[in-house]
């Protein structure tokens, strides 16, 4: 379908950029201010229509997106647009939630005659605002169908991995991954730091080497250049998905002690006061450094 009306909740860093996408794709777009007035003042200005209250927003709405910090946020929100929603709406949660909440709620949405799709994230602001995105997607293959032209607006790549519930379940395990390597680095250049290896001597072998990555070039970009948004991602959401993975692996009854060792970090920097909007995973290299009594800095 092309003709879907679309609403969009959470255009911040990376609501933004997709919310903009899908109005140049030639979709009617309806906003909603819940934390970034600007955003939502320039994609009006580029003729997303804004909505007063969320019960608004579905009622003018068919395929409505959220991009919101966490899994309270989303299921605040969910309960604000039910009054309002069309039967046979799709909400696509585009956070990066919990899959126990997840799946609660595309019960409950179920209930009401509409759909639940998890569509979590991958990718920087910047891929978002030239709608290059990956995203990985759960949902049932007729409303993956539906939505696909839709998310097509704004992911470069975009992957089917089975029902509801299934692509926040994967982003977990992505950022498993990431904030695992963004863990590692901090405390190797810490190490690096205590035994007399400077930050730019460690680059000089890892950059280019098979340990070299693209997350790796983002975290470096701030640990060696001082770039402090070059991944900006923050401290406070690696921490929420660190906690989110446990709570799945506690579901599933599986040991995960380097989870827990990740998520330890995350805490740590978190509780040392890495706790702001502009507190960004790759700032992690100086609360290790901290813990560890090294001043912030390379040498």
């Amino acid at each position: 379908m092309t003709n879907e009306n679309i609403g969009f909740i959470g255009v911040g860093l990376m609501g933004h950029g997709m919310a903009k996408n899908i109005l140049a794709a030639g979709h009617t777009v309806t906003v909603i201010a819940y934390r970034n007035r600007a955003s939502v003042d320039d994609l009006v200005a580029q003729g997303a229509t804004e909505a007063t209250d969320l019960a608004a927003l579905a009622q003018a709405s068919d395929v409505i997106h959220i991009c919101a910090p966490g899994s309270p946020q989303v299921e605040g929100i969910i309960a604000g647009l039910v009054p309002g929603l069309r039967k046979g709406s799709v909400i696509v949660d585009c956070s990066t939630s919990d899959p126990a909440s997840t799946e609660k709620l595309a019960a409950i949405l179920e209930g009401q005659g509409c759909h639940l799709a998890d569509a979590p994230l991958g990718g920087t602001p910047v891929q978002a605002e030239a709608g290059a995105l990956s995203t990985m997607v759960g949902a049932s293959d007729d409303i993956f169908a539906r939505i696909k032209p839709v998310i097509d607006c704004w992911a470069a790549s975009v992957v089917h991995l089975g029902p509801t519930g299934m692509g926040h379940k994967m982003k977990l395990l992505n950022n498993f991954l990431s904030m695992g390597y963004a863990a590692m680095y901090a405390e190797a250049m810490a190490l690096g730091r205590k035994v007399g290896i400077s930050v730019d001597q460690f680059d000089s072998v890892i950059r280019g080497s098979r340990m070299d990555c693209g997350f790796y070039q983002t975290f470096m970009g701030y640990a060696l250049e001082g770039n402090t948004e070059a991944h900006k991602f923050t401290l406070t959401n690696a921490y929420k998905d660190t906690r989110y993975l446990a709570n799945m692996a506690d579901g599933a009854s599986i040991a995960n002690p380097v989870g827990t060792a990740i998520k330890n970090t995350f805490a740590a920097a978190v509780n040392m006061g890495g706790d702001g909007a502009e507190d960004y995973v790759p700032h992690l290299v100086d609360y290790v450094a901290k813990m560890n009594g090294l001043p912030p800095g390379k040498d």
